[in-house]
């Protein structure tokens, strides 16, 4: 791993590039995890320091708490931080069926009598779990992301059922509810079932431009981008636009680099206004983010 310390934190000159602008911002603004993060990415860093990191959220019932999801303050388990728990083991590959075995048992506890977790800011406490109304846009990228590390406990057989069936009997193409969906369908095993429900999808999105197609270039847009929905080339919903739009996409992405080096924070749907602390711990994840996006892509340079 590069030598993080020799790293200078306040040079003489801005530092120049995308991705040292980036680092630069990150060094300066963002939590041990992120760090550790960005260093695993971008600089050889190992995966040991950023699970390392993540235990401190971890709490005693196998769920996450302290704000591991930025927008979220407090101690409290509650399903978003599992999420972006599974999302930084995920990262790093190290979301295997050992690790998430307490995960499991904590969403089994929390989930609905289908198998969903209760929308985002939701507290969802084991005895009233279930009078709680479930969210695809809290279940989805969850059971997606452990459909592609190959994991299997029984709560998924459920969750799994309630994605499909949600994603399926979708009518209005909402943004949070789009994006779930993705992460889900990329990953579902039935990839036949998955791909018809991915082109139905695509219809519904092209018929109502939730998307910003034709973006300006400047990052000012407002979005979501095609790049919200296909992370990845290889993603399903990257048929549902064409080369041009894509390319207008990952140009607006790039543009957004703001002058401190960091990308502007996304805000959860369902969670509070951004504190100023919680603004700076939401950039640096957003700027990881939009670096593996333009990394996917081949347009980090």
């Amino acid at each position: 791993m590069a030598d993080i310390a020799a790293v200078p934190l306040t040079p003489a000159s801005p530092p120049r590039g995308t991705l040292a602008r980036a680092e630069h911002f990150v060094w300066l603004t963002a939590r041990v995890l992120e760090q550790r993060l960005f260093a695993h990415h971008f600089r050889d860093g190992a995966a040991g320091p950023v699970e390392t990191a993540l235990e401190a959220y971890r709490n005693d019932d196998g769920g996450y708490g302290h704000a591991l999801e930025p927008a979220l303050r407090g101690p409290a388990g509650l399903p978003a931080h599992t999420a972006r728990a599974l999302h930084v083991l995920d990262a790093v590959g190290r979301c295997d069926a050992r690790r998430a075995e307490d995960v499991c048992r904590y969403l089994t506890s929390v989930s609905t009598a289908e198998g969903a977790l209760p929308a985002v800011g939701t507290r969802a406490d084991g005895g009233g779990a279930a009078r709680l109304p479930g969210s695809l846009s809290a279940t989805a990228p969850v059971v997606g992301l452990l459909h592609r590390n190959e994991v299997w406990h029984p709560w998924l057989f459920r969750a799994t059922d309630f994605c499909r069936q949600a994603v399926e009997s979708l009518e209005a193409a909402r943004p949070g509810d789009v994006e779930a969906a993705v992460l889900f369908q990329d990953h579902a095993p039935d990839r036949a079932r998955a791909e018809a429900a991915a082109e139905r999808l695509g219809r519904l999105v092209r018929r109502e431009r939730p998307a910003v197609v034709d973006p300006d270039g400047s990052g000012h847009a407002r979005g979501p981008f095609p790049h919200d929905y296909a992370r990845t080339p290889d993603s399903l919903a990257r048929a549902w636009f064409t080369d041009a739009e894509m390319g207008r996409s990952l140009d607006a992405l790039a543009a957004g680099q703001q002058d401190d080096g960091g990308w502007p924070a996304r805000r959860l749907p369902g969670a509070p206004e951004l504190t100023r602390g919680a603004l700076l711990e939401s950039r640096a994840i957003a700027t990881i983010e939009a670096l593996r996006t333009l990394t996917a892509y081949g347009r980090l340079v």
